[in-house]
């Protein structure tokens, strides 16, 4: 008797009027099956490393310190191992463009003049269906060159410049821990991540080999080497699947994790075959600095998110690791994001940001880094200009071995280093943006200008987080008010009722914003500290 046919990937609970036009060209049968295939294989193993992040979350609360590996001490030691060589289409990578992947912006970061494009299914865009679904087309449409349109609204028109103008695409699926509630085997939702990835590698990768390109991803909220070991085993499976030589991916590690910053040579000889380079994400790892020593006293509690800026000891010695890593063995140190958007009404604003801007990209260049993140166009020849001054016509400074940095595993978490201490005007802020930042998320929105600066769910974390801390910690202001949760539901009253204000009651009322305002002080006031912020905002997502 034959074994029965495995069972299908289900499309479950999409309203059939947010049906994305043109949905059956990215959710073919093949690319499906590919997709289940990967849930059949990798989920369970995903399963266990999610659950291994709560073990070690548990003993990091016991302990409040965290070392390097003593039981991958050899790889450290090891020497004569490199990841391989970068193919041509990554081997300069001196300013990175982010951003979602709707099509005003696929054409916008493809012409911005960037190196690289994060085409971004993450912490920039809202896992809406329609989101989901028409990211995948939109990339694919950019490399049939088929994505050129005219916005209705303002009569704009966008179109590609030519082949060799346009920027690299790196592909940054979601985290592990979310799961796309809407792909569904056998009742159980498949891991985000794996729709993400496999529906772009199925449908691109001999795309991309033809334009002399090949699949690149970013690997994002990565805790550990296991967790990298699991994607170079999903990579490998997925070459053969396809039909692509091995080592046609590409894969660059975020270290936006505190337990990451403690094993980047451990992720990339993992990756060894596949590996890119590192990135410093700095949000998201303030974010996992306060996540995993919540319970550590008064020495980790973080100031205003503003004040920990890369000059911090403790954010120097996380950088200055990650460049020395990335050369010992070959790899690219990228670096972290410049957020601001310029103000088309403020030259004055924009003159003071762009120095900041100016001095961030500098810093970076001068310290070894390849290359840079930056959120908006305008901002790329002014990144751009840092890393040429340091480059030239080199297409990256790999042979700066930063041989002189020594960073003991305590620097990484010297918190208490920093001379700064939270301030009511920083409670302020962090509602502020946690509210304006996840009303707009709700509506479907994941990379949203707030105060001059392209918010993301990694700044929301933050905020959310050190209102937790804060509250927590019992920390008093320098105003002589004391963080409670009293204190924050009436800061946030405050801001909803001056939202209503600003925006007028009609705006008000059609938009989510005492959803958002709930929302925000859930995960703030919470006891039961929710691991990701993103999680209770997804069974709200429409």
């Amino acid at each position: 008797m034959s074994a029965p046919a495995p069972s299908p990937l289900a499309i479950v609970d999409v309203d059939p009027a947010k049906v994305p036009a043109r949905q059956d060209e990215v959710l073919t049968e093949a690319a499906l099956a590919f997709v289940a295939e990967l849930h059949r294989r990798f989920t369970p193993r995903r399963d266990e490393l999610l659950k291994r992040r709560d073990e070690r979350r548990a003993e990091i609360a016991r302990t409040s310190t965290l070392d390097f590996l003593p039981e991958t001490a050899h790889i450290r030691a090891d020497d004569s191992w490199k990841v391989a060589e970068a193919p041509a289409a990554l081997n300069d990578r001196r300013v990175e463009i982010t951003g979602p992947t709707d099509r005003k912006m696929t054409i916008n970061a493809l012409n911005s003049g960037a190196k690289v494009w994060l085409a971004d299914f993450e912490d920039a865009s809202a896992p809406t269906w329609e989101n989901v679904v028409l990211g995948q087309l939109n990339l694919i449409d950019a490399y049939e060159r088929r994505i050129d349109f005219t916005d209705e609204r303002s009569g704009k028109s966008y179109a590609l410049k030519p082949a060799e103008e346009l920027a690299t695409v790196v592909m940054r699926p979601r985290g592990w821990h979310l799961d796309e509630r809407h792909l569904q085997l056998d009742g159980k939702p498949v891991p985000g991540a794996l729709v993400d990835f496999g529906l772009y590698f199925f449908h691109n990768a001999k795309r991309l080999l033809d334009l002399g390109k090949g699949p690149y991803f970013y690997l994002p909220k990565t805790e550990s080497h296991l967790e990298a070991r699991l994607w170079n085993e999903i990579f490998v499976f997925a070459q053969d699947y396809v039909g692509v030589p091995q080592g046609t991916v590409r894969a660059t590690v975020l270290i936006e994790t505190i337990t990451a910053a403690y094993e980047m040579e451990e992720i990339l000889y993992e990756l060894r075959d596949h590996a890119s380079g590192l990135n410093a994400g700095r949000w998201d790892y303030l974010f996992s600095i306060v996540k995993n020593f919540r319970d550590g006293g008064a020495k980790f509690v973080l100031p205003d998110r503003n004040a920990v800026t890369m000059t911090a000891p403790f954010m120097r010695a996380y950088t200055e690791l990650l460049v020395r890593t990335c050369h010992k063995r070959g790899a690219h140190a990228i670096g972290g994001m410049a957020a601001f958007i310029p103000s088309r009404r403020d030259a004055e604003v924009n003159k003071v940001a762009f120095e900041k801007v100016r001095a961030d990209k500098d810093r970076e260049a001068g310290d070894g880094f390849d290359g840079s993140w930056v959120a908006h166009p305008d901002l790329v020849p002014i990144a751009m200009e840092s890393f040429d001054k340091v480059l030239g016509e080199k297409p990256n400074q790999k042979d700066r071995l930063r041989e002189d940095v020594d960073v003991k595993a305590e620097d990484l978490i010297a918190i208490d280093s920093l001379d700064a201490k939270p301030t009511y005007d920083g409670l302020v802020n962090a509602v502020q943006v946690g509210i304006r930042y996840i009303e707009a998320w709700l509506r479907g929105l994941g990379a949203v200008a707030i105060f001059n600066l392209m918010e993301d769910a990694a700044t929301a974390e933050i905020s959310r987080s050190q209102i937790w801390q804060w509250i927590n910690a019992g920390v008093e202001f320098e105003n002589g008010k004391k963080a409670t949760a009293e204190l924050a539901r009436e800061v946030a009253a405050e801001e909803l009722a001056a939202i209503r204000k600003e925006i007028g009651e009609e705006a008000f009322a059609a938009g989510k914003w005492q959803q958002a305002h709930d929302l925000l002080l859930q995960v703030s006031l919470d006891t039961d500290y929710a691991a990701f912020l993103t999680l209770p905002a997804y069974e709200q997502l429409g």
